[in-house]
């Protein structure tokens, strides 16, 4: 059987990542517009158990067993490690907004790629990148500090004094999220149907998020909006559903080098539906950076030449 694992991302790869991160941008300004009527770790737990339940009905259409036969041996105790991982990762995240404004944390959350890319060529040398590709990779980040730069230096960071604790949880998402990545890649896991790596993370999620809101005092009601529960959906179904099952999908196809650093478009987007949704202004760094994630991307994914 011919395997189906490409090296390089072709024009359906770039597509699918385009509109996951674009997605995901919107995400961020979703989640932003809701926080204030729905708790943001309860927000996490309910967009995750609504995603569990729809992962569990596609794989019953699909056939694919959510039960642990048939499965490589390993395989799930890959999938709770990648699930307890990945729910670490939203927990950092929202334990790090308590300390430091988003766009700061964004920042360190987006050196995900940086992590992948140092980590991942250790167990699988096919993922290892050239020296010309670690400057493409440099300049996407760069991009994404620039495009972020005034919500780093402005005034309101004065108000933060424990801004590094902040800080260093958005530093460990980030390195949650690469870890994730590499167990799936790199474990018996990547030879399970991605639909069931993703019901592993968000199945975890689901089970440990709601106790971290309790524990952070949040408090629970159901009276939602309609914007509300449009925004939940919204971020159960196409969020944590398409998205994340398309993304599991190009990681089990494509270099996961590769495809990471696509997420550095994610809090450009994010600027730019900010931009259009909460008036917030576009700057000519806005625009510099944009121009260096472009460039970087594109020099990490060149092919390599011919000998």
């Amino acid at each position: 059987m011919v395997s189906t694992r490409k090296p390089h991302l072709d024009t359906l790869a770039v597509s699918l990542l385009l509109a996951c991160c674009m997605f995901w941008g919107f995400q961020q300004v979703l989640v932003k517009a809701t926080v204030a009527e729905v708790a943001p770790v309860f927000q996490a737990f309910v967009r995750f158990a609504l995603a569990t339940a729809a992962i569990a009905a596609w794989c019953l259409v699909r056939g694919v067993r959510l039960s642990g036969a048939g499965e490589p041996a390993g395989a799930g105790r890959a999938g709770l490690l990648a699930g307890a991982l990945f729910a670490a990762e939203f927990a950092c995240i929202y334990l790090g907004l308590q300390y430091t404004s988003a766009s700061r944390l964004t920042v360190f959350l987006y050196a995900s790629p940086f992590w992948v890319a140092l980590l991942l060529p250790r167990f699988i040398p096919g993922e290892r990148l050239q020296g010309g590709q670690w400057l493409g990779l440099a300049a996407a980040f760069v991009g994404v500090g620039l495009a972020l730069g005034d919500g780093l230096l402005g005034p309101a960071n004065a108000a933060l004094p424990r801004a590094w604790v902040g800080d260093l949880l958005g530093l460990a998402a980030g390195l949650m999220w690469a870890l994730t990545t590499m167990v799936i890649r790199s474990t018996a896991l990547a030879r399970v149907a991605p639909a069931k790596q993703l019901f592993y993370q968000v199945g975890v999620s689901t089970a440990v998020l709601p106790v971290l809101s309790l524990l952070l005092g949040e408090a629970w009601a159901w009276q939602f909006s309609a914007f509300a529960w449009g925004s939940l959906l919204a971020q159960a179904l196409v969020g944590a559903f398409v998205s994340y099952l398309a993304w599991m999908w190009m990681l089990a196809h494509y270099p996961a080098t590769r495809i990471s650093v696509f997420v550095f478009l994610t809090p450009v987007f994010a600027l730019l539906f900010g931009a259009w949704w909460l008036g917030e202004p576009i700057t000519a760094g806005l625009v510099a950076a944009l121009v260096l994630v472009a460039a970087g991307i594109v020099v990490v994914n060149r092919k390599p030449a011919a000998a």
